[in-house]
């Protein structure tokens, strides 16, 4: 299928009537209502299409032709775009016209951009998916936006700057996030399908982006770069002629050396204290931990670094998961199921690996010339999206840290984070707590068990007092001296303003 058209003046007339029409998150979502909108999320449609089934709002015509593949009567369609009409569509590349029913050519669901400037709604367009289509993706399909899209919209840091670059932008929405916080967005794929797809995304939210082809940071070499963004494509696929490759989520590259390289190289595109974002997967090979391989990777970057590794995969699980996400299942086509199972877990045994890492990258060009951030974490629990804000908030805490001796520690203000709270456990009878526990709300929701310095250090933090002078009432208080209190509970005081449970008053 031909990517749509951006005719600037068809697009004007599609936007009109799509927002005309409430073909929005908010407005499919009552149509539909929760069980059946939680179940389209799902990709199971028979909610859905007993919901629209009866309905002669103009905006179930359009949830049954883009988001469930259905043919639709001609005249529901003109009901539903009165202004650009079957024919204007027809123009654009959205549908084809058979007698008097229509149908998608496309995939066009409605977004909202929630990402810290305000909540925005755009429209985005993407080949057709399998609940569409009833078939295997094409190894050129152009995706939608997927969990793994939002995931990494959720966890960008959103300064204003001057210069982002989308790296392997597919249907755009990257690139069309940046732009709301960014004065130039350069928008990179090796694939033209999907920069035509995210040239008229772009023009229906009314947007400029820089649209380059090119493979990883080939078309931005020599640049200095405020932030680079990529959810590039890191799945670990056999390179076998049994196994199709998909340009969306597939380097061409064996293991896991596309995100080695965007991990090492990015570097070279980033100016003084950008930072680059990205998901990846990662081997984990037999008789060593994660973060050795991913570590490596960090210091030869010699950028700051931060990886959380949310899900480890073993083989298995991990061959089955993108098998199916290409199409292909045992109901389907069984020969082609077990031919690319064995595949996927014969590559994995010839490197020896046992889980697959996945998790979010944060890299950074030091603002101070050397590297001082190195942190690697597994948080597989529930986090509080979006990420963005605590992420920012981290990086710049390291930077005042990284350049803070313990001196103009003692001189700071500290305020405890407003979502910090205490747990205190006791046994029964007991006047004193075994535990006590400082939770964060938000963010990554982390937990820290402190001591009863800590702990009284951290409830003095009101910004009244200074650092050094919440030492020295502790000292008095439990009758030992300034410094030993200083020696217990600085170290962890750095940690708690690192992770954004202590801020600067």
């Amino acid at each position: 299928m031909t990517p749509p058209n951006p005719d600037p003046t068809l697009v004007e007339t599609l936007r009109s009537d799509l927002t005309a029409t409430g073909y929005g998150v908010a407005g499919v979502e009552e149509l539909l209502g929760p069980v059946a909108a939680d179940a389209l999320h799902r990709e199971e449609p028979v909610p859905a299409l007993r919901a629209t089934a009866a309905s002669v709002d103009p905006l179930a015509a359009l949830v049954r032709l883009f988001l469930l593949g259905l043919t639709v009567p001609g005249a529901a369609v003109r009901g539903a775009l009165p202004r650009l009409g079957v024919e204007g569509a027809v123009r654009l590349g959205l549908l084809e016209e058979s007698g008097d029913e229509v149908r998608a050519l496309v995939d066009l669901r409605p977004y909202t951009a929630a990402d810290g400037h305000g909540e925005v709604d755009w429209w985005i367009a993407s080949d057709l998916g399998e609940l569409a289509t009833g078939r295997a993706l094409r190894t050129d399909h152009v995706l939608g936006v997927g969990g793994a899209s939002t995931t990494l919209a959720q966890v960008t840091v959103r300064s204003e700057v001057d210069h982002v670059l989308d790296l392997g932008t597919g249907c755009g929405i990257q690139a069309l996030h940046a732009s709301r916080h960014a004065r130039h967005v350069v928008a990179t794929d090796i694939s033209e399908r999907a920069l035509a797809f995210t040239r008229f995304n772009a023009a229906l939210a009314g947007i400029e982006l820089d649209l380059r082809l090119g493979s990883m940071l080939d078309p931005v070499a020599g640049s200095e770069l405020d932030l680079v963004v990529s959810n590039p494509p890191f799945v670990i696929t056999p390179r076998t002629a049994d196994v199709p490759a998909y340009e969306y989520r597939d380097g061409g590259r064996a293991g896991d050396a596309i995100v080695r390289d965007l991990v090492t190289g990015v570097g070279s595109v980033l100016a003084p204290g950008g930072v680059a974002q990205m998901l990846g997967n990662w081997e984990v090979t037999r008789g060593s931990s994660w973060d050795e391989r991913v570590g490596q990777w960090l210091d030869e970057s010699g950028l700051d670094g931060w990886v959380v590794q949310r899900e480890l995969q073993d083989p298995a699980q991990y061959a089955e998961t993108w098998i199916r996400d290409g199409g292909t299942t045992p109901d389907r086509d069984l020969d082609a199921w077990r031919t690319r199972y064995a595949a996927w877990l014969d590559d994995f045994a010839s490197r020896d690996v046992e889980g697959i890492g996945f998790g979010i990258i944060t890299l950074r060009r030091p603002p101070l010339g050397v590297a001082t951030l190195r942190r690697l974490e597994e948080v597989t629990g529930t986090v509080q999206q979006p990420l963005g804000p605590a992420i920012a908030a981290s990086l710049a805490a390291e930077t005042w840290l990284s350049s803070s001796s313990d001196d103009v520690l003692a001189a700071a203000h500290l305020v405890a984070a407003p979502d910090v709270t205490e747990e205190r456990y006791l046994t029964p009878g007991a006047v004193d707590p075994q535990v006590v526990i400082l939770r964060q709300g938000g963010g990554f929701g982390r937990a820290v068990q402190a001591g009863t310095a800590l702990a009284g250090f951290v409830g003095a933090c009101d910004g009244e007092l200074s650092v050094g002078q919440i030492i020295g009432a502790l000292g008095a208080l439990l009758q030992v001296p300034a410094s030993e209190v200083a020696a217990d509970v600085l170290p962890s005081v750095r940690g708690l303003v690192r992770d954004g449970l202590l801020a600067l008053a």
